[in-house]
């Protein structure tokens, strides 16, 4: 038979002592820290380690990282402000004065106090307002840590993005310094022929302005590279610079394999998503912070000390000074104030609660369109390798012809012109394709292989 022990708690405080230890475990926890290594580990798929290297840079030293770690910080602070008020408060007094009454034709000669104290104040938060409200702020603290890995996310993949670009203005730049470097060739011999006048004006300067357009090309791609290596600097936290290469974007895109569908349980780690269910969460909380509000409220204070007229005697045994009151407080009329910020609270918990599901439909949608985008994009590189080689199988041909006198140079330019058109454009799908992998990566909260 189970028996009554000996000075349990009443049951009817049993919550708010209940609250104090958990109070206590949380004040003894270390918060835990955002792990990069799975940042750069799914990096590996495009195997380039100067990619890896140059978003470990990016995420010790991009600004707007630095900013989420110390609102991190900052909400950590404010945790602890609202978790402290579960506890008792505890302060100490001092005071000295000297003063002289008069009552009516009695005088009293002056004298002094001296008096130290020390004073405990308590709430006991029987209806969890105090409870609710630390509560709402872990959440709060919950949706920046939140923020703070979707910082990393965006960090990642802007920086993996931008080194895409890169490399595809890098490739575009060599096709064509190779486009224009064939052009001048046959520049130089048109020249001849026409200085020779074998050939007319109207071809020299036809083959001059096909010289003139790949120089263009040229310039135009030199000038996007520049600028994207700027961008790039400025996201890794430091000044506009050359940037390293790595890999080309063929080696990456023939490394990465991408699964046909993945579980829709991998938007649950989405940051943006758990953010919103913090929020939610967290206006939830505030809606019992404010029914709380409208009940009374308990609060024990206490005080104990020594007093003195000197200094001296300030610690005597017989100058013992105490108090101890306990006391309650309720609200009867506000003119309808605690009534109306109950229903605000609702009203903003209902508001999470649709941003939460418009989030989660919107993780869908974005996974849904980068799943789409992966799988369509093998299919475009496909067909793009298919017409470059074509191109360049009927490049071959074309010289042949004109070596033959079968065709004019004409026929020639044609098909270098295709093809320089053509493997512009394959460096672009490559790089798209490469971008929606990244895209993925983003759309899922990290890599479709976690576990």
């Amino acid at each position: 038979m189970a028996g009554a022990r000996t000075g349990a708690v009443p049951a009817a405080t049993r919550p708010f002592f209940d609250s104090l230890a958990a109070a206590s475990r949380l004040a003894t926890s270390a918060p835990p820290a955002l792990d990069t290594t799975g940042a750069t580990a799914w990096l590996g798929v495009m195997r380039d380690t100067q990619l890896v290297a140059l978003v470990r840079t990016a995420l010790r030293n991009n600004r707007d990282m630095q900013s989420a770690v110390a609102r991190v910080r900052e909400y950590r602070a404010l945790f602890g402000v609202a978790r402290g008020e579960l506890l008792p408060s505890l302060s100490a007094n001092a005071s000295a004065g000297r003063s002289k009454q008069v009552f009516s034709t009695l005088s009293f000669p002056a004298s002094d106090a001296f008096r130290v104290t020390a004073e405990v104040q308590w709430e006991l938060d029987f209806w969890g307002r105090v409870r609710r409200s630390t509560q709402a702020a872990g959440f709060d603290l919950s949706g920046r840590e939140d923020d703070q890995r979707a910082v990393l996310l965006s960090l990642v993949s802007d920086v993996a993005t931008a080194y895409l670009e890169l490399r595809e203005f890098d490739a575009d730049v060599a096709i064509a310094e190779q486009t224009l470097g064939t052009r001048q060739q046959v520049l130089g011999l048109a020249r001849q022929r026409f200085a020779q006048g074998v050939i007319s004006e109207l071809d020299s300067r036809q083959f001059e302005s096909e010289v003139a357009t790949a120089a263009a090309r040229l310039a135009q791609f030199s000038r996007l590279r520049a600028q994207k290596e700027n961008q790039l600097a400025v996201l890794l936290g430091q000044e506009p610079g050359h940037i390293g290469r790595g890999g080309e974007l063929f080696d990456a895109v023939r490394s990465i394999v991408v699964p046909d569908s993945l579980p829709s349980t991998l938007l649950l780690r989405r940051p943006d998503v758990l953010r919103s269910r913090d929020d939610w969460s967290a206006a939830l909380a505030r809606v019992g912070v404010a029914q709380a509000a409208r009940l009374p409220r308990f609060l024990i204070t206490s005080s104990y000390g020594r007093q003195g007229t000197r200094l001296d005697s300030v610690f005597r045994a017989r100058n013992e000074v105490w108090s101890l009151q306990a006391g309650i407080s309720m609200p009867l009329f506000t003119g309808g104030r605690l009534e109306n910020q109950q229903r605000a609270a609702a009203a903003r918990a209902d508001q999470a609660r649709l941003r939460y599901e418009q989030t989660v439909l919107g993780a869908l949608r974005e996974t849904s369109d980068a799943l789409t985008g992966v799988r369509l994009g093998r299919d475009e590189l496909a067909a793009q390798e298919t017409q470059v080689r074509a191109l360049r199988r009927a490049l071959e041909l074309a010289q042949r012809r004109y070596e033959s006198g079968v065709s004019s140079y004409f026929e020639v330019l044609d098909v270098q012109r295709n093809l320089f058109n053509a493997e512009l454009v394959l460096v672009q799908v490559q790089r798209q394709f490469l971008s929606t992998t990244v895209q993925l990566y983003k759309a899922i909260g990290g890599s479709w292989d976690e576990r």
